[in-house]
């Protein structure tokens, strides 16, 4: 099976090890900023991954080779070729019709309303799937994306969607932390079943979600300042290791009467303006107050991985508390907003 997997921008070297460390067998064909195509013998109910935004079957791709090939003749061409039917046809019972999506670089475009039609009639002859383009069960994608920006060469692709959660931007919070990128933060903190972990910005719970899901540890302390998010996060967490997760109202200031010195294997965090405007009054020395914090709470060596703004004051920060060294800095993009992931190793 060939999949093409969509995830955030920035973390494709991650994203890598993450597919190859998973899947011996995988076979990767295409590795881009925010996509990569791999092949892999493993079926879709086996593969659990939780950095990828949505995976895709793929049922056809076409590398640009020809001067002046558009998404609407590749949907043409499609229509005229023999296909196997394999994936196309392979549907639960539960899903009986779909839609059909045409984009360009990441970007919807529009195709005539006879090539549209053409497409619906193939893929309905082929699935025993109905078209509907309001409430679809599923859906079939046709796609065009470039290999890079130093290179003229891309690719078309013809494939159907297989996750089916509803769109992050429609259902996460106003600031909460998309869960792909919580669990490569909770990845990137080395996670052991030792670790007692905190984040005192835990806003609606994504990063704590995630680390008690999918890592193990010892202790998770969730702190922030805002009762309605806690309130939300409290029931998120109710359904995972309830025991082993403490949620407290509590500025960053008042973290350190709540805990025990050097107790921490890890800090975890998004903080209130990490990937916001650099330019908010005392920004930078927020930031110095945050390390110092940090740098009492955590164990020799220990680490913090702090989702930051880009070109942000962080790394200045860094410097004037002399407690930490930057082990890594990924720039990510999230919603549009250019931001980093500073990985933060505290000097034994």
């Amino acid at each position: 099976m060939i999949y093409y997997a969509s995830f955030i921008p920035g973390l494709q070297q991650i994203i890598e090890g993450i597919v190859r460390e998973r899947l011996p067998d995988a076979r990767i064909h295409k590795l881009l900023d925010g996509a990569l195509v791999f092949e892999s013998s493993c079926t879709y109910d086996r593969l659990n991954f939780f950095c990828f935004n949505n995976i895709f079957a793929v049922i056809d791709r076409t590398d640009d080779s020809r001067p002046g090939l558009s998404l609407e003749s590749y949907i043409r061409n499609i229509c005229n070729r023999s296909l196997d039917p394999a994936v196309i046809s392979a549907n639960n019972r539960k899903i009986r019709s779909f839609r059909i999506i045409t984009s360009m670089e990441n970007r919807p475009v529009a195709v005539s309303e006879r090539t549209r039609r053409e497409a619906e009639r193939l893929i309905s002859a082929q699935s025993g799937l109905y078209p509907d383009r309001a409430l679809p069960d599923t859906e079939f994608w046709f796609l065009y994306r470039s290999v890079g920006a130093s290179s003229p060469q891309g690719f078309f692709v013809f494939m159907k969607r297989l996750t089916k959660r509803a769109s992050l931007e429609k259902t996460l919070h106003q600031g909460e932390l998309p869960p792909p990128l919580a669990y490569i933060l909770c990845r990137l903190s080395r996670p052991k079943h030792t670790d007692t972990v905190m984040d005192p910005f835990c806003g609606y719970g994504s990063i704590p979600e995630q680390r008690l899901k999918h890592f193990p540890l010892e202790k998770f302390h969730a702190f922030d300042i805002d009762g309605a998010a806690l309130n939300y996060t409290r029931k998120k967490l109710s359904r995972v290791s309830p025991s082993k997760c403490s949620i407290q109202k509590a500025d960053l200031a008042a973290v350190p009467s709540l805990l025990h010195a050097a107790c921490l294997d890890a800090v975890i965090t998004d903080p209130p303006w990490g990937i916001y405007s650099p330019d908010i009054p005392a920004v930078d020395r927020f930031y110095t107050e945050m390390l110092t914090v940090f740098a009492g709470l955590l164990k020799p060596e220990g680490r913090a991985v702090i989702l930051a703004a880009r070109n942000g004051p962080l790394p200045e920060a860094v410097n004037s508390t002399g407690v930490f060294k930057i082990a890594r800095d990924i720039p990510v993009l999230l919603s549009g907003r250019k931001a980093v992931i500073f990985v933060l190793e505290k000097e034994g």
